[in-house]
């Protein structure tokens, strides 16, 4: 019942039974005291679980390898792995050893970290300690990589771990093909787009996201609007920023009617957003007279636009020497007219 109630986050009630237990005799073992103290970690009351961790300790029972791993993987998804790493130090010196979740623990945050070297040397410790990576850590891995551009690596990885009989996740696949356009070599991230149905991975938002914006960075803006496309009539929902991308790609060959088009169904307030985004990377890139274009049909449905996009149209506008471009506007403005 312990477990129970920490897994739904009832600590209390977790604490009142754990006194009870005490109450009539009934002494906990290493696993109560461990669950409890896994659920006040997830809950971020250190202190708490430091405090059972002493307690078990003077009641005679010694913290295992699950204990600490519980404390750890907390400590680290909190953004203190210092603190993380100074307990399995610890508990290494107490003559325990680490398993195969304390490796993942470990290999997780030094992907995070971006520290691919180090990750890469638990990885091997992990091996060699006979624990066998499964498909979520391999995927991290071949992320890690691929975060870093190093896609032969993660290609050597991709490689090595569908030999041992793992199944790739749509994860593993929007990584590499995440990275391969990232690198500018559409046609491996193709190749791995078309492969996904041989492991049953169907592409998700992120899959699609990520070669759209591979293919505009290669300006294949009619591939990028077929897939677009593809993944509408699938029941996806485009992120911002794969809406932005494929607009600006657009407006980059002066077609701002197709770019325009391709907004038209988002509902107005999605639209009203998208809109804004996309009228302030115009700017940035000073292309000033499309954004004009956009500004004029935004306060068409939004009489009164944010600051922050006017902000960016005038700087802009002054910038670029096309001040007229704001006068104008600024007067539909100030008299609210859409």
């Amino acid at each position: 019942m312990i477990g129970g109630y920490c897994k739904e986050d009832k600590l209390n009630r977790a604490e009142m039974l754990f006194s009870r237990m005490k109450e009539q005799g009934l002494f906990p073992n290493v696993n109560t005291y461990t669950t409890l103290i896994d659920g006040h970690c997830k809950a971020g009351n250190f202190d708490r679980a430091y405090e059972l961790m002493n307690l078990m300790s003077d009641e005679g029972f010694r913290p295992n390898i699950y204990t600490y791993n519980a404390v750890v993987d907390s400590l680290c998804k909190k953004s203190r792995a210092s603190e993380a790493y100074e307990l399995l130090n610890k508990a290494f010196s107490c003559g325990l050893e680490a398993d195969g979740v304390t490796y993942t623990i470990l290999i997780q945050e030094q992907c995070k970290q971006s520290d691919i070297k180090q990750a890469l040397a638990f990885f091997c410790r992990m091996n060699k300690a006979g624990f066998e990576a499964d498909m979520r850590l391999n995927s991290i891995l071949i992320a890690a990589f691929c975060r870093q551009k190093q896609m032969k690596e993660s290609e050597k990885l991709f490689v090595y771990v569908v030999s041992l009989g793992l199944v790739p996740t749509k994860e593993t696949y929007t990584s590499m093909i995440s990275g391969y356009c990232k690198e500018g070599d559409i046609d491996l991230a193709l190749k791995y787009f078309n492969n996904m149905k041989r492991h049953g991975c169907v592409p998700d938002s992120f899959t699609y996201g990520s070669l759209i914006s591979g293919l505009c960075k290669k300006s294949m803006v009619d591939e990028a609007c077929k897939l677009y496309e593809a993944m509408i009539d699938k029941g996806l929902s485009p992120s911002e920023v794969t809406r932005v991308t494929l607009a600006y790609e657009y407006c980059k060959r002066n077609d701002s009617a197709n770019a325009m088009m391709l907004l038209e169904p988002l509902d107005k307030k999605l639209w009203i957003r998208t809109v804004r985004t996309l009228i302030r990377k115009l700017c940035s890139e000073k292309k000033v007279g499309v954004a004009a274009l956009f500004y004029q049909k935004l306060l068409e449905k939004d009489g009164s636009p944010d600051r922050v996009t006017l902000a960016a149209f005038t700087t802009a506008c002054s910038e670029s020497g096309k001040n007229n471009l704001v006068t104008d506007l600024t007067e539909r403005v100030s008299r609210g007219v859409g």
